[in-house]
């Protein structure tokens, strides 16, 4: 009587059970290679990571501190005809949450900022960053309004900084003249290790000074989309 022994082959898998990350290379392109390669590793990964469908960037903190004059508080308030993209509350200690998507029909970025109130609803900021015009970043508000921003490596960061304000109407894109500007505009991002960085809005205006700095601290959050 015979035996014969067959070899069992065990299937392998075809592939990684989640697709690798996707390099977003537009960051880098804007700030040029040398600079970017400057930057800390953390800055990069956060700039440097293509979010695909069903994935989430999510950063939460807290606001340290905002404070505006008189004139920046109207503003702010006016800003709410538009969405209200300008801070709303004076001082700290507040919560924020912070969570950026791909925006797959303009191949940008949606930001959507949630800072906590000490009355009311917390207070919702949508913005999209759009890889266009003549700086190749432009920052959509709402009703057609937008800035053009420039993008700098800082120690530690990035800073981004505005060039001029405009409005769309359709097709057509109207630049607005400094005189009807609010002022020029500075959002730092830096890095300040363990997962943490800093985010500091500020806006001056030529003639009645700085009309508002808010300053949050935000820390990394797991990915939505990666989790097994």
């Amino acid at each position: 009587m015979s035996m014969t022994l067959r070899s069992i082959t065990t299937p392998m898998p075809t592939g990684p059970r989640h697709a690798a990350p996707l390099a977003d290379l537009r960051f880098r392109q804007l700030l040029g290679a040398r600079a970017w390669d400057c930057l800390p590793d953390t800055v990069q990964q956060r700039f440097g990571k293509r979010l695909g469908p069903g994935q989430s960037a999510s950063y939460a903190g807290q606001v340290l501190d905002c404070r505006m004059s008189i004139a920046g508080w109207l503003l702010a308030q006016a800003c709410r005809l538009i969405g209200a993209p300008l801070p709303l509350e004076r001082g700290g200690d507040l919560a924020a949450v912070v969570s950026v998507t791909e925006d797959g029909a303009s191949g940008g970025q949606v930001w959507t900022r949630l800072y906590a109130r000490r009355q009311g609803f917390p207070q919702v900021i949508h913005s999209a960053k759009r890889f266009a015009g003549p700086t190749g970043l432009e920052e959509y508000l709402g009703l057609g309004f937008g800035i053009a921003l420039t993008v700098s490596a800082e120690d530690q960061g990035i800073r981004f900084a505005s060039d001029h304000y405009f409005l769309r109407l359709g097709r057509l894109r109207l630049k607005l003249p400094r005189l009807l500007a609010p002022g020029h505009l500075t959002i730092d991002h830096l890095d300040r290790g363990a997962g943490a960085f800093t985010f500091t809005l500020a806006l001056r205006h030529r003639l009645l000074g700085e009309l508002m700095r808010q300053t949050s601290l935000f820390h990394d959050q797991t990915q939505a989309g990666d989790l097994a």
